[in-house]
């Protein structure tokens, strides 16, 4: 793949305050300009960037409708009824449930929880898991991460003498469904000063607010944000404000004391060893968590986050690791079909957006195929599959593109439809694919700029090969945890030259093993390049290129750092 280089050099003014800035923190000029490019110029600023404190977390009563869903769950406690904590099949879904149920058994023994089965019920509120909360008995359900525009669902609910508490964070339509208490700083109402809390965080406030109300202490809640952790790597919110101290402190959780269930998957995934990051939950811990929402049943995962014994936790994590094994599978020969079905249509080629259709596809991996056509054509994609006379979809966005609102000018064909910014999700009849494909593509032909569909590496800094040492990838770590809007540093170094004993490895023979140097320094520098041996060539032709990488541990070499190479270019370009 061929990338555009987004790389600004700083301005004298800026040079300046990185300097200043970087005197008073004892940091170098390099850490003290990223720190700029995100917004973080004072001293007190980076002191609370580098050290999250849950004492600074919002009081969650300044919520919309906190006080009243917090004032209903007493209600309930006290009145003895039955509760039920119902949620989404994915990550964000299953460890909101596992959170805000672990944590209100502890006071509370009146309580089950409930995940619908993807392919019998679908997304969201359903009939069926309605008819059987109304059999049971429930007469409170806190819904997480979906129902906000579940509005004939929870109307139907309430007839059958059901009240619902919504903690959600997709975006909510103009009329919202009659809920005791709707959660969600999405809504238009809403003054919580930050917006971007994923399913979870929304519960996890929840519970907070209701510890607080009911004098439990805030530490009592600490053992449950490792879930807060996964949740907001797995879901792609932006790693920021009260998003940064929850990933921050679930982290420390998730690498200290992990909850039974998390730690058995962490172990599944051969990761006990190492501390863990939000990349080993985007790329390890997550997928696994999904896997039986997309194969089978989300609720086999919330059996798992909740169990108490290990030796269960580990033989329910080895069954999950199945699942993700079988969806591996299916994902493969999905994104090939789809890949073959784009470089058929020759109209794809000129479009903005990408939108399949197949009545074959595994409704439970659509989204996952949707994540792939838009890292590989950068377009934003509507990946659709049958399900009976109706279709249903996932679509992903490109940065800086609205998918959502691309979807909702087509509302008047769909039949249900959420979702944020980045993915959302959607169901039609069948035969208005043609309609909704030729609305969709015209809609994101408008609005999309051209260098949203361009590959594009932004640079953060451009450094020499003498900058880089164990104490510059110790600091940098300071920097996680890493996300949207918090990404991962990436450098670029000018004019580096192979040192003679750069070589193609892995098992096709499809990456580089680099050593390095460059004209300013004596030090050779080791990396890797996945996926890039076509550059083998050129850079064992003794020319000079550049080189755009972040900076890692060698995990073989724990003592040493290595460059992972994202791009390689020649110099001349």
């Amino acid at each position: 793949m061929h990338f555009k280089w987004n790389y600004e050099p700083p301005t004298p003014t800026a040079q300046q305050a990185a300097k200043e800035l970087g005197e008073k923190l004892g940091i170098s000029d390099v850490l003290a300009q990223l720190l700029i490019q995100r917004g973080i110029t004072t001293e007190s600023a980076a002191k609370r960037f580098f050290r999250p404190q849950l004492a600074d977390l919002i009081n969650p009563f300044l919520m919309k409708d906190m006080d009243v869903a917090v004032d209903r769950l007493n209600d309930a406690m006290g009145r003895k009824e039955r509760i039920m904590v119902y949620g989404d099949y994915d990550v964000d879904g299953c460890t909101a449930v596992a959170l805000v149920y672990k944590f209100l058994q502890q006071f509370y023994s009146n309580i089950e929880y409930y995940i619908p089965d993807r392919y019998e019920e679908g997304y969201g509120v359903s009939r069926k898991g309605l008819e059987y909360a109304a059999e049971a008995g429930v007469k409170l359900i806190i819904i997480l991460d979906c129902g906000i525009k579940a509005f004939d669902e929870i109307a139907y609910a309430k007839s059958l003498g059901i009240d619902f508490i919504i903690c959600d964070h997709h975006v909510p339509d103009d009329v919202m469904p009659p809920a005791v208490a709707i959660l969600n700083p999405k809504r238009p109402d809403d003054s919580y000063p930050f917006k971007h809390l994923c399913g979870c965080g929304v519960g996890f406030k929840f519970m907070q607010a209701f510890a607080k109300n009911n004098g439990i202490p805030f530490s009592r809640l600490i053992p449950l944000l490792d879930f807060c952790a996964v949740s907001i790597a797995a879901d792609i919110v932006p790693v920021t404000d009260e998003n940064r101290i929850l990933a921050f402190h679930g982290l420390k959780q998730l690498n200290q004391n992990p909850s039974i269930g998390l730690k058995a998957i962490i172990d599944i995934c051969g990761l006990g060893e190492r501390e863990l990051s939000m990349s080993d939950i985007v790329f390890k811990i997550g997928p696994r968590i999904n896997a039986s929402g997309r194969m089978e049943n989300g609720k086999e995962t919330v059996d798992l986050l909740v169990e108490r014994d290990y030796p269960s936790a580990h033989r329910m994590a080895l069954h999950i690791d199945e699942y993700n094994e079988q969806r591996k599978d299916i994902d493969k020969q999905m994104t090939e079909e789809a890949n073959n079905i784009v470089s058929r249509l020759e109209s794809q080629k000129h479009h903005s957006s990408i939108v399949l259709y197949d009545e074959g596809w595994k409704k439970g991996v659509i989204g996952i195929v949707a994540s792939r056509l838009t890292e590989i054509y950068f377009r934003p994609t509507v990946v659709l599959t049958r399900d009976g006379e109706l279709a249903t979809g996932s679509a992903r966005s490109v940065t800086g593109f609205d998918i959502y609102s691309a979807i909702k000018s087509c509302r008047d064909l769909l039949i249900n439809f959420g979702g944020h910014t980045y993915a959302a999700g959607l169901t039609l009849r069948w035969d208005d694919i043609p309609e909704f494909r030729r609305r969709f593509q015209a809609y994101v032909e408008q609005h999309i700029q051209p260098e949203q569909t361009e590959a594009i590496l932004n640079i953060d800094v451009q450094i020499d090969f003498r900058d880089i040492n164990k104490r510059l990838y110790s600091d940098l770590k300071r920097f996680s945890p890493f996300g949207p809007c918090n990404q991962k540093p990436l450098f670029c170094t000018i004019g580096v030259y192979d040192y003679g004993t750069s070589k193609v490895v892995g098992r096709e023979q499809e990456h580089i093993k680099l050593e390095l140097v460059d004209s300013k320094s004596s030090n050779v520098m080791g990396g890797i390049a996945f996926g890039q041996s076509a550059s083998a060539r050129y850079i064992k032709s003794k020319r000079s290129f550049d080189i755009a990488y972040t900076i890692e541990e060698n995990v073989f070499k724990r003592s040493q750092v290595q460059l992972q190479i994202e791009d390689i270019r020649p110099s001349e370009e």
